[in-house]
């Protein structure tokens, strides 16, 4: 198997876990979990995978300084912590659909964020996909109603959309430390940071989750397990493998197949109902995040031809 093709296997396969995992936890909140439950289960069980996982790999790994970890540490418990108990409050009140929706607006985000930074250059082709993406999002803010499916999809997507901007801040500091530093030592200082709060708040708002009382094979546990170990642990992994064998950009656009993923199951599962609006929506998100994509992969290639 060729280089190429082994890396869009792991990327087809990472991103299906991730939408996917929309599905599973709006299965398990709130009736089997509470939110801040479900985020103390997620980076209790996702540090203790990256924690192992170092332990194996840090022959590999190169020196990290007490300055780094301390930083890392605190990227976790705002922006780890932040992005996972926004996610999960939002799926509380909304349909995965609608989270995925706001998902998609990672890459404008991310953008957003880089020309504050002034690491990037504003280009019409950035901010037509933007107006797009914003267009999106609007369209699933004003067309959604509460009803059998999402209790309060208002209240919802805002925690999505903050879940959004708060993860996309993660990926452009995570970028940085990835240039020196092993995606192992990153995810183990940075998800145990996000584990300490989750915890100490846990304390104060109670403990609530009923899915540990089930059976080892019962659905609720098996689909905690799936969140625990695909979504949480393995599609990490899989991105990493898949960034040494494949462009960034590619990488990049492999984030609509979790909209996309997360639509199908909704509909089989019936955890949302059909609507035009929505897969305008829906349309909308692809083509901002592909009009952004192309703009970056053109100012990519005006640098390298310099």
């Amino acid at each position: 198997m060729n280089g190429k093709l082994k890396g869009n296997i792991e990327m087809f396969s990472s991103k299906v876990f991730s939408g996917l995992n929309e599905n599973a936890l709006r299965y398990l909140l709130p009736t089997w979990m509470t939110a801040m439950t479900g985020v103390v289960l997620r980076l209790g069980f996702g540090s203790l995978f990256f924690w192992v996982w170092g332990f194996f790999t840090r022959h590999k790994d190169a020196p990290v300084s007490i300055r780094d970890k301390i930083i890392l540490f605190g990227v976790g418990v705002i922006f780890v912590f932040g992005y996972m108990w926004t996610l999960l409050l939002g799926l509380t009140y909304t349909t995965p659909i609608s989270s995925s929706i706001f998902i998609s607006l990672q890459p404008v985000w991310v953008y957003i964020i880089c020309l504050f930074l002034k690491t990037e250059q504003l280009s019409k082709g950035k901010v037509a996909g933007i107006l797009l993406g914003f267009g999106g999002a609007l369209l699933c803010v004003l067309t959604q109603h509460s009803g059998a499916v999402a209790s309060d999809p208002f209240k919802g997507n805002m925690f999505c959309l903050a879940s959004s901007v708060l993860f996309a801040s993660y990926l452009v500091i995570e970028k940085r430390y990835l240039k020196r530093l092993s995606s192992a030592t990153v995810s183990k200082w940075t998800f145990l940071g996000g584990a300490i709060p989750a915890i100490v708040l846990v304390c104060f708002q109670g403990w609530h989750a009923p899915v540990l009382t089930q059976g080892l094979f019962s659905t609720p546990m098996l689909v905690l397990l799936f969140v625990l170990i695909f979504p949480t642990s393995v599609s990490y992994l899989l991105q990493d493998f898949a960034l040494k064998l494949l462009p960034a950009t590619v990488v990049a656009l492999y984030g609509d197949l979790i909209l996309i993923v997360a639509a199908i199951a909704s509909y089989i599962l019936g955890q949302d109902i059909f609507s035009w609006w929505q897969i305008a929506a829906i349309i909308l998100m692809i083509l901002s995040v592909y009009l952004v994509e192309v703009a970056e992969r053109k100012t990519a290639a005006a640098t390298t031809s310099k």
